[in-house]
């Protein structure tokens, strides 16, 4: 017998999901939680740092949800024994560059995502509703909230998302264009947010914002200057009871 879901959104428990499932949940910092943000961190990685993120981030009023990668990445192609994990549904490797490919099929993460982790937990059992549920997504992790948002097009639009370093997968379902609000960040030298990628998501977002960073790389951003845009975006797009405080662009 199905259950509806809470009228009031509560907070998610590590109990509410998969064993199979790694996550990590960050409470806000007070209050209850109106707003989710999940965070999908980037290639050969693991949800402890973004996890640390969602604490630095201390948005009001938003539980932060550190996911895990649904796949480990094998040391053969690390040369490394720590742990280093993917949301690709293989480990592709580009030869000519020699390193593991990005986009590699996002077919079983996308189904972990939409039906499990966003539809079954955080909507049915929780009570979110998709609007105030946002992504923050890195490289890897990008492509895949990318790839979750198109899926999930026309129907459903989610607060936001955010991917630094995340294009189109090649493989994302449909045409339809979603009405998630995005925003892109990338460096100048980027690799991936080069100007067919940001055409490709206009393409398939209504609404989309690209800041092109002064620094060459796709990396996490490391000053106020390049988190500002970011804080400003997600400000814009969270839920709220109280407002969101005066200079919260601290990470």
């Amino acid at each position: 017998m199905s259950t509806s879901a809470p009228t009031t959104p509560q907070l998610p428990l590590k109990s509410d999901f998969p064993s199979s499932l790694t996550v990590d949940i960050i409470p806000p910092p007070s209050g209850s939680p109106v707003n989710v943000l999940l965070l999908l961190h980037g290639l050969g990685d693991t949800n402890k740092p973004f996890a640390q993120l969602g604490k630095n981030l201390n948005l009001p009023e938003t539980v932060a949800i550190s996911i895990q990668g649904l796949n480990p990445i094998p040391p053969i192609f690390t040369g490394s024994d720590t742990p280093a994990f993917h949301w690709g549904d293989d480990v592709l490797v580009d030869e000519g560059r020699g390193e593991i490919e990005l986009d590699a099929g996002f077919n079983a993460s996308t189904k972990v995502l939409l039906d499990v982790v966003i539809r079954d937990v955080l909507m049915s059992k929780c009570g979110y509703p998709a609007r105030n549920i946002l992504f923050f997504g890195f490289g890897q992790g990008g492509m895949a909230a990318v790839g979750v948002a198109l899926a999930a097009a026309p129907e459903t639009e989610f607060g936001g998302l955010v991917s630094i370093g995340g294009r189109v997968p090649s493989a994302a379902s449909g045409d339809a264009k979603s009405r998630t609000p995005v925003l892109v960040c990338g460096g100048s030298r980027s690799t991936q947010i080069t100007r067919s990628a940001v055409d490709s998501l206009k393409g398939r977002f209504i609404n989309m914002e690209y800041v092109k960073w002064d620094k060459p790389d796709d990396s996490m951003p490391r000053d106020r200057g390049e988190m500002l845009p970011i804080m400003k975006f997600l400000a814009r797009r969270l839920r709220s009871r109280a407002g969101v405080p005066e200079g919260a662009v601290e990470v």
